[in-house]
């Protein structure tokens, strides 16, 4: 036999706001049960001596509200075996209410059907007494799960569920990552209600607000200052296309993919510049300028009508997941190398390689720095068998590579010189690749090593009154020895 769990909405205010038809299912009812008894419909209710079983002391014998909800939807489904009951809620039965939602999405497998019955959610108070039109826009969110990322800061934006002042301080923390610590926000209790408040307090304040209780709501009004949405993704859209539109910035208007080329490779040396240096504000500001690249390109590709930044966002993200199937689906990745060997494995899948056609080493981008695509053409060769055991062969090739170059040099060949020196770094970057040394790294390094010992020298020069042309080369090359000495 199937039972049947009504939910009644209690409404967002008093009892003469309670509708006919939910007012006779409450009086009427057998059995009734609340999920908490702490509103105003309910304090009318207990004057007319109706009684029910509240769930209120789950909320102390919980940490979390996941258990709480879950605690009182089993509870429900273990009391309706005994018979049909009534189960009333605050406000709209289907808003905000997530015991509502998991009876609903658990009824068939318990074997039991839930009616929805009307009531009044708190919406529709809150917006007579903010005085807000939410077609301009609008967001309810729940202050028990609040996700600053997918906050809309320019819509009017409502916060349910803030009952008590811990919740409120989580609230106040994830806005003000967001906006300023002295932005005006409205806390909104027992909207409608004869004991209805409305506080307008700075953001800093809200956790220090009395009264707060499960029948209040946050409400932050959109933001209108652009200079508060400068963190907002779709504000940076916005400047970016700004920038390349009618009116907008003449050199940022005459730019194409080519044209920006330098301008990337050129940022993103100055992020592993950052990284470097440990400056992590400079790190910030150097991402930012790798993404305004990012955004220009996607907005090149908008203007021509082929992509959006949508578009790069979406392949990515479609790539991420697929391409990790041990986070994301079944698969099993233990180490990192695993996770590598399974990478690759994906990409060749997806490139429906089968030994023809593309070759191996085809899709290393030819524009890659002469070090870092050596390295990578003789790690993917090696990854299909072709290479050394061991690094002994490898000193042999380099000895032998040396000579040929020495007697090119010597033949005053210069074109097959340059050759035979491209054999002795592509040699060198092999015995790189085999001690897990990246040689574009290891080179970049030794380029910074020589530029601060040479400063050193010039600053030493210079504070003795001479010039660098005045130095023999011993000089130098003492001076340089003490920039060795002091760690430079």
């Amino acid at each position: 036999m199937t039972r049947t769990i009504t939910v009644v909405g209690l409404g967002a205010g008093d009892l003469a706001q309670l509708p006919l038809g939910s007012y006779r299912q409450l009086k009427e009812a057998d059995r009734l049960f609340v999920r908490t008894e702490d509103h105003p419909v309910l304090d009318d209710l207990k004057e007319e001596g109706l009684q029910w079983e509240s769930f209120d002391a789950v909320y102390e014998e919980n940490d979390r509200f996941s258990d709480v909800y879950g605690t009182i939807t089993a509870s429900l489904f273990d009391h309706v075996l005994k018979g049909d009951l009534v189960y009333a809620v605050p406000g709209h039965p289907l808003v905000a209410e997530e015991t509502v939602q998991r009876l609903l999405s658990e009824q068939e497998k318990n074997n039991v059907k839930v009616n929805i019955q009307g009531g009044q959610s708190f919406l529709d108070p809150v917006f007579a007494s903010l005085k807000i039109d939410p077609i301009e826009g609008f967001q309810l969110v729940d202050g028990t799960a609040l996700n600053g990322e997918e906050l809309e800061l320019r819509h009017h934006m409502v916060i349910c569920q803030v009952y008590d002042t811990f919740v409120a301080s989580e609230v106040k923390l994830t806005l003000m990552e967001h906006l300023p610590d002295d932005y005006p926000v409205t806390v909104v209790t027992a909207a409608g209600s004869s004991g209805e408040k409305l506080a307008e307090v700075p953001l800093f304040e809200l956790d220090r607000v009395t009264g707060i209780n499960n029948l209040t709501a946050v409400y932050v009004p959109p933001v209108k200052d652009e200079a508060l949405l400068t963190r907002d993704f779709a504000r940076l859209r916005e400047v970016i296309a700004t920038l390349r539109g009618p009116g907008g910035c003449p050199w940022d208007q005459k730019q194409t993919h080519e044209s920006l080329k330098p301008f990337l490779i050129e940022e993103a040396y100055e992020v592993i510049e950052a990284i470097d240096a440990g400056d992590d504000d400079h790190l910030a500001e150097e991402l930012g300028d790798v993404l305004l690249q990012v955004m220009l390109h996607a907005q090149i590709g908008e203007d021509s009508g082929f992509f959006t930044i949508s578009d790069v966002i979406g392949h990515i993200t479609e790539k991420m997941v697929r391409r990790h199937p041990h986070v994301f689906a079944e698969a099993e990745a233990d180490t990192a190398d695993s996770v590598v060997t399974q990478w690759e494995e994906i990409k060749k899948t997806e490139k429906g390689e089968t030994g023809k056609g593309e070759g191996l080493l085809d899709s290393i981008p030819a524009s890659l720095p002469g070090l870092l695509r050596a390295y990578k053409v003789q790690k993917k060769a090696a990854k299909a068998g072709f290479d050394w055991p061991d690094e002994a062969p490898m000193h042999e090739k380099l000895r032998e590579e040396l000579t040929e170059w020495e007697q090119e040099l010597a033949s005053g060949n210069t074109g097959a010189a340059a050759e035979e020196f491209g054999d002795v770094l592509f040699t060198i970057v092999n015995l790189a690749r085999y001690h897990k040394i990246d040689p574009e790294e290891a080179l970049r390094r030794t380029n910074n090593k020589f530029i601060r010992r040479f400063r050193f020298i010039e600053e030493t020069v210079a504070a003795s009154g001479l010039s660098m042309e005045d130095q023999t080369l011993d000089q130098l090359d003492a001076l340089w020895e003490e920039a060795k000495e002091q760690g430079l």
